[in-house]
């Protein structure tokens, strides 16, 4: 493999003492979220990642039932400069997966991810994520997707309560002792992390499609929120998913109507400006300077080469300005410079 120089800024995560590269390396799509990658092609999306200069990796127990993890701590074991976030929350048993959990992971291991938020459930989560990662810290550790979306509103209320109790000590201990240095929520929901806010100081949050060029509702509370606060933010699905990358798909799921014809017309502003869309979307985020880091999910070396194209592309102002006068993003929303 032909290795680049190429370097990305980075930001501070923050107020921890963590820098990490603007561009992210997102490890669910590479683990198999959906449809099969082959090993070659999920080492590859993090070997090209690295030597293209990103250093902010995220990966989970959760992303092909440790199979991301595996392969994460294998990339990065002989690496010095590489920040590192995985979550907890979930722990693998060793059993086979229920339908239909099994089948959104093909070509995952043979482990049963099940629900712990609980102080004890995290604590294991955490030791046992150093032996698949096979490395002796951890970063960034965040509890994983809580909220109402992913559970419904009454276990979620049973979930969250262990979260904000047992699991937030937990974390809490582990940053105190120095073993990670940030902890925070990796969810798919702003107001969770908004609740989240109510029991305790996080560092950062991973939330993942909820600010983008679709959809910018955040910058009205959890943004001025986390100012208040110090919480960082770091932007996961940027793609909304994939239908800001040419994809049918917003929320894990066939886009509505109403989502479609949005990003056409956001396409159509773009292409007057001979902008990929995804390019646009890439960046966008990045106009906020709470938001330290973007991490879309290649699930190859080909895909994570064309994110560096987007994520490299000289975008001018008068897109961003087209944009806001056609009602297309929030005429709040901070503008990448």
């Amino acid at each position: 493999m032909q290795t680049s120089q190429s370097q990305f800024r980075s930001r501070q995560l923050g107020k921890t003492t963590l820098q990490l590269s603007t561009l992210g390396l997102g490890c669910a799509a590479m683990a198999g979220n959906h449809r099969p990658v082959t090993e070659q092609d999920n080492r590859a999306a993090i070997d090209e990642g690295l030597s293209h200069g990103i250093t902010f990796v995220d990966t989970a127990p959760f992303y092909g039932f440790g199979r991301s993890e595996h392969y994460v701590g294998d990339a990065v074991r002989s690496k010095d400069n590489i920040v590192l976030s995985t979550k907890a929350g979930r722990l693998l048993k060793p059993e086979p997966a229920p339908q239909p959990v099994a089948g959104e992971w093909p070509g995952s291991f043979a482990f049963n991810p099940v629900y712990d938020y609980t102080y004890d459930g995290v604590m294991r989560s955490y030791e046992d994520s150093l032996q698949r990662l096979g490395l002796t810290r951890i970063d960034i550790l965040l509890l994983h997707d809580i909220g109402v979306m992913q559970h419904g509103v009454d276990l979620n209320k049973t979930l969250f309560a262990d979260a904000m109790s047992g699991g937030y000590k937990a974390l809490d201990e582990l940053r105190s002792a120095g073993d990670i240095k940030a902890i925070g929520l990796g969810v798919n929901e702003s107001e969770v992390c908004l609740e989240a806010m109510k029991h305790g100081h996080w560092d950062a949050f991973l939330l993942a499609g909820r600010y983008t060029l679709h959809e910018q509702q955040p910058i009205h509370d959890l943004l001025p929120a986390c100012e208040e606060a110090g919480t960082g933010i770091i932007l996961g699905g940027p793609f909304n998913s994939g239908i800001l990358v040419g994809g049918d798909t917003w929320n894990y799921a066939k886009a509505p109507e109403n989502v479609r014809t949005k990003v056409k017309n956001l396409n159509r502003v773009c292409e007057s400006h001979n902008i990929p869309l995804a390019a646009a979307a890439l960046q966008f985020p990045l106009g906020s300077p709470l938001v330290a880091s973007v991490i879309p999910g290649p699930r190859s070396g080909a895909e994570l080469r064309q994110i560096v194209d987007w994520f490299k592309t000289d975008i001018p102002a008068s897109l961003w300005s087209d944009l806001q006068t056609e009602g297309l993003l929030d005429p709040a929303a901070p503008l990448p410079s």
